[in-house]
């Protein structure tokens, strides 16, 4: 039995319990995709904001909806690059 391995008995069964020590993944505010992620959004709000209508058509070529579109694209990919941050690293506990 490692160090890290308790032995619990319980009636007649033996369990054996292995401590983790590590987690996951880092915690999301810890990375760089997380500000990134931040960054775009906060870019395409302001320049969903700043695009305003045409004088001369009427037009808002960027608009409330483009930004909405725009944003959930950058939530999908900020979410896919959780997903694959998570499937391959670990980090140590902190104690």
């Amino acid at each position: 039995m490692t160090s890290t391995e308790k032995t619990l008995r319980t009636e007649d069964r033996v369990l054996h319990q292995q401590n983790r020590s590590s987690t996951e993944t880092k915690g999301s505010t810890r990375t760089t995709e997380f500000y990134v992620f931040l960054a775009a959004v906060a870019a395409v709000v302001i320049t969903a904001f700043v695009v305003g209508q045409d004088e001369n058509t009427g037009i808002d070529p960027f608009g409330a909806l483009d930004a909405l579109r725009y944003i959930t694209y950058l939530s999908i990919g900020y979410m896919v690059a959780r997903g694959l941050a998570k499937s391959g690293s670990r980090e140590n506990y902190t104690r």
